[in-house]
């Protein structure tokens, strides 16, 4: 009878032990989530909004205590150059949005970050009260303090899969990483004499601590002339220092280069004001402080006199740590007339950021882009990390993608390609098709007026994002904002396939004749040279299949594409209003007529009676709103010009010859089709 109460005893020990040893399973598994989302600033959130409109198992890690954290130390001067426009004349959400740099995408068309500030140029505090407000009224699921230490990836029976551990030990399990954590960790480039310098991270923003003193800034970015501008009433002269010389961003057309709200160094340069800008490399430098420079009394310290000079003048470690430095290892001691041959009482550098590869190991680190001094991760045009499937690269960090050459590293502009990630990652992992707009082809040409007039996104990520239209005979599937890189993966990233009758493919552009942006001839303005703008203007690209990856690699010089079939530029347009009948509507309308090899005018009654019996095949305007009796149904949101002046009505009186492909009735019809067939930028 002893030995039941033993069993019973030692079988309830083996229960007890297994559910502890399951309970410490549970409590040692990590956060599992399908999405994990890596910063809360502004990549982070717009990220956030997506999932959770989408109902995705998400979550937004923030190593601080709140959102946009950046914001509450960048710009040190605590003014933002992102333009915030409030009054534009327009009431559609859609167009403001291509003057409103710092609103996040959202379903609500009162979240914009015009209710926390009304600056042109607005303080850089109420960027994380923007941020918190975005989170809190769209509910998203944000932890803060959580402090990512480590990123790796591992293969479990369901797949790829990333670990995140905190700096408490904590572990967070995601199928898909997106990393928004923007670039936060100074650039250094070392030389002798680092260690005496200042950095724009910590130097002083206080004026008054400059008083009649010299300064070098070892920089030309905005960081650079932002410092500069704040001292220039109080240093006795200001010096600013790179390889490079300054690039003006309305210049260039590239808002990352040196805005005009901080270019004030520039006037007092040129009118001979003590202040200036010299070229030269970083990495052949020093800077060194002479032994024998003293003070006014035996008593007092000397004074911190710095100079910049060669690294090759400096002959031996007691020169190099600047403890006997003479006048031969200065560069004025063999050329006097050397621009920087004066000592500075301050010396500081303004270089810019990195991103921060440290936290990721070997099997979860992209590699280093090849743009930007490596700066940046490298990403794939739908902007997946290099060599690490299902990690994603978001918001500035994904700069490389567009590096000088559009505004992806930039609110306005990361926006809206975080959006396209999101559409990318439904149709992978959600089988959630790109959306797309089932359109006739008689629909087409209004609704590309509408989208050139009107679209934020191609208009701020010109010549990355871009409209894809797919043609099927008489219907077509209108993709919007699709990255015009990732063209060859279209089925693959979108899933749609490319029909038989080809695409057209709509972006916004500059030209490439690099011309005076304030000079006389600046800009076209007559149609027939629209090939030649200059400014930002819509450009539309036909081919009769999908371009391949080789396609791209070999695409001219400057070109977003692929040479095409045919291309078709819109003149630009001084009020960027592309609704004139003869100089945009006319002719986009016969490039299209020429690409689909049929008429797209609109007809009267009596017209398309007299059609119908003298060709096999009227036009599609008369079998739909004729013959078929559809009249003008789904029309009613094709595109109308915004002034009270009517759309082009298509009964044109020219007598340009016309191809000879196209039917009869297209002779006609107005401007001669070869402007279609033009492929000079």
């Amino acid at each position: 009878m002893d030995r039941f109460p033993a069993a019973l005893l030692l079988f309830l020990v083996l229960l007890l032990s297994a559910v502890i040893g399951l309970v410490r399973a549970v409590i040692d598994q990590p956060d599992r989530y399908d999405y994990c989302v890596l910063g809360a600033g502004p990549a982070g959130m717009q990220a956030g909004h997506f999932l959770a409109k989408a109902n995705r198992n998400y979550v937004i890690l923030e190593r601080n205590s709140g959102p946009g954290s950046f914001f509450n130390i960048y710009p040190r001067h605590r003014k933002l150059i992102s333009i915030n426009k409030i009054y534009t004349g327009r009431r559609n959400r859609e167009f403001n949005l291509r003057h409103d740099w710092n609103s996040l995408l959202s379903d609500r068309p009162d979240l914009l970050f015009q209710r926390i500030s009304r600056d042109l140029y607005p303080p850089a505090d109420a960027y994380p009260r923007y941020l918190s407000l975005f989170a809190e009224e769209l509910g998203l699921e944000v932890r803060y303090g959580v402090d990512v230490g480590r990123v790796r990836a591992v293969q479990t029976p369901s797949g790829r899969r990333y670990l995140l551990t905190d700096r408490k030990g904590t572990e967070y399990s995601c199928r898909v990483l997106l990393v928004s954590t923007g670039l936060w960790d100074p650039q250094k480039v070392e030389f002798p004499g680092w260690d005496l310098t200042e950095s724009y991270e910590s130097v002083s923003v206080d004026p008054e601590d400059f008083v009649d003193q010299a300064v070098l800034i070892l920089g030309k970015g905005n960081s650079a002339f932002e410092t500069a501008q704040s001292i220039l009433g109080r240093a006795s002269r200001v010096h600013l220092y790179s390889p490079s010389p300054v690039r003006l961003a309305w210049q260039t057309h590239y808002v990352g280069d040196l805005r005009a709200v901080n270019n004030e160094l520039l006037d007092t340069y040129q009118l001979k004001s003590l202040d200036g800008l010299v070229e030269g490399g970083l990495e052949d430098i020093a800077i060194v402080r002479r032994h024998d420079d003293q003070g006014p009394h035996p008593s007092t310290p000397p004074p911190r006199r710095l100079y910049l000079t060669l690294a090759d003048l400096l002959d031996n470690q007691d020169v190099r740590n600047g403890s006997r430095v003479a006048a031969a290892n200065l560069p004025a001691y063999h050329y006097d007339n050397f621009s920087l041959r004066q000592p500075y009482d301050r010396v500081i550098t303004c270089l810019g950021f990195t991103f921060n590869f440290s936290i990721f190991d070997g099997s979860a680190r992209p590699p280093n882009s090849e743009v930007a001094r490596g700066r940046l991760p490298a990403v794939s045009p739908w902007y997946e990390g290099r060599g690490t499937p299902g990690l994603f690269v978001l918001g500035t960090a994904a700069h490389s993608r567009d590096y000088r050459s559009s505004a992806g590293g930039f609110i306005h502009g990361f926006r809206y390609t975080v959006r396209a990630v999101h559409r990318v990652l439904e149709q992978r992992y959600h089988g959630n098709r790109w959306p797309s707009t089932p359109l006739s082809v008689t629909q087409l040409h209004s609704w590309i007026l509408r989208r050139v007039n009107e679209a934020s996104g191609p208009y701020q990520m010109f010549g990355v994002l871009g409209d894809v239209v797919l043609l099927q005979g008489s219907q077509c599937e209108y993709l919007e904002e699709f990255p015009v890189q990732a063209l060859p993966r279209l089925p693959s990233l979108a899933g749609h396939r490319v029909p038989q009758g080809g695409l057209l493919v709509l972006v916004m552009q500059y030209g490439l004749n690099r011309s005076d942006s304030l000079g006389p001839g600046r800009s076209e303005s007559e149609w027939t040279q629209a090939w030649r703008s200059n400014f930002l203007h819509p450009v539309l690209y036909y081919y009769d299949r999908l371009p391949t990856e080789r396609d791209m690699r070999r695409r001219p010089a400057g070109w977003p594409l692929p040479r095409p079939k045919a291309v078709h530029h819109m003149i630009e347009d001084f009020l960027t209003e592309w609704d004139g009948p003869v100089s945009h509507g006319q002719p986009l309308r016969r490039f299209l007529e020429h690409c689909l090899q049929t008429d797209l005018r609109a007809f009267y009654a009596e017209t398309c009676f007299l059609l119908s019996l003298t060709h096999r095949r009227p036009p599609p305007f008369c079998q739909r709103g004729y013959l078929e009796r559809q009249g003008v149904a789904g029309e009613a949101r094709a595109w109308r010009p915004p002034r009270d002046e009517a759309p082009p009505s298509g009964h044109d009186s020219d007598s340009s010859e016309a191809s000879p492909s196209l039917p009869s009735y297209l002779s006609p019809a107005g401007t001669s089709v070869s402007l279609g067939s033009k492929l000079e930028l």
